[in-house]
């Protein structure tokens, strides 16, 4: 059995634009629904969504035969937590709330064995598929993408020393808790937070690496892509059945 290919860090590092959906229902059943709709990357999210690595794991099943590569964000930038979603087979990693080039490092450090980190070993974990993958811990890394999140005003003050991490393969701007963070909460199409998104996605690009972002706005997607994000994600699944159950209901409520 041969470690699997990741599609997304490949399309990352070729350039192409990558478009997503974020996922909060924590189903599988949702996530094969969505996986399938064309979409070419998910995150499966645990930080703000009840989702564990046993609801990760079938979660990432259900994406193997859809169109989306699985992104799993976890809850936070802690070695513990990093390896379990690692071990029950997530390749691409979203690290929130990275302020410095310390913490980047240290999820590199989670994302890797020794030497070059400190991922425990497991010879039997999902990831390796229970031990069939061929030579898996010298491999691992290759196919393994870690993306980290800048989302307050001390990382966009560390923005270049944190792309500068061996490792990092992408930074993800979180526009709600960046906007918090710089006095716009629950504003952050403010268009002063909008000169700082442009801003700082154009600092991430001069850095060379791919810049990410979430807006459900179609005007500040398109935007943002054409300002230079390579994998934006446009809208989440609990908006979409919130709202279009919402739609549904008035409409013959009316």
């Amino acid at each position: 059995m041969d470690l699997p290919v990741n599609a997304f860090k490949r399309r990352l590092a070729a350039g192409e634009q990558q478009i997503g959906l974020w996922s909060h229902l924590s189903s599988y059943i949702s996530t094969e629904v969505i996986a399938g709709a064309g979409f070419d990357w998910i995150v499966l999210d645990a930080e703000h969504s009840p989702n564990d690595p046993l609801t990760i794991l079938p979660q990432l099943q259900a994406c193997a035969e859809g169109t989306a590569s699985p992104v799993v964000r976890v809850p936070w930038n802690d070695t513990a937590l990093i390896k379990r979603y690692l071990d029950v087979g997530s390749q691409t990693l979203l690290v929130p709330y990275v302020q410095n080039a310390e913490e980047a490092k240290s999820a590199v450090e989670a994302m890797r064995y020794p030497p070059r980190g400190m991922r425990g070993f497991t010879g039997l974990s999902r990831a390796s598929r229970f031990g069939r993958v061929k030579n898996y811990f010298a491999r691992a890394e290759q196919e393994l993408c870690l993306i980290v999140q800048v989302e307050t005003g001390e990382a966009l003050g560390n923005l270049e020393a944190i792309a500068g991490v061996d490792g990092v393969d992408a930074i993800f701007i979180g526009p709600g808790d960046l906007s918090a963070s710089l006095g716009y909460l629950g504003d952050p199409g403010n268009p002063e937070m909008q000169k700082i998104i442009i801003d700082t996605i154009k600092r991430i690009r001069a850095c060379g690496k791919p810049a990410g972002i979430l807006t459900a706005d179609e005007t500040l997607a398109r935007l943002y892509m054409q300002s230079g994000t390579t994998f934006t994600a446009v809208g989440a699944d609990i908006a979409l059945l919130a709202r279009g159950a919402e739609s549904l209901a008035a409409r013959y409520k009316a």
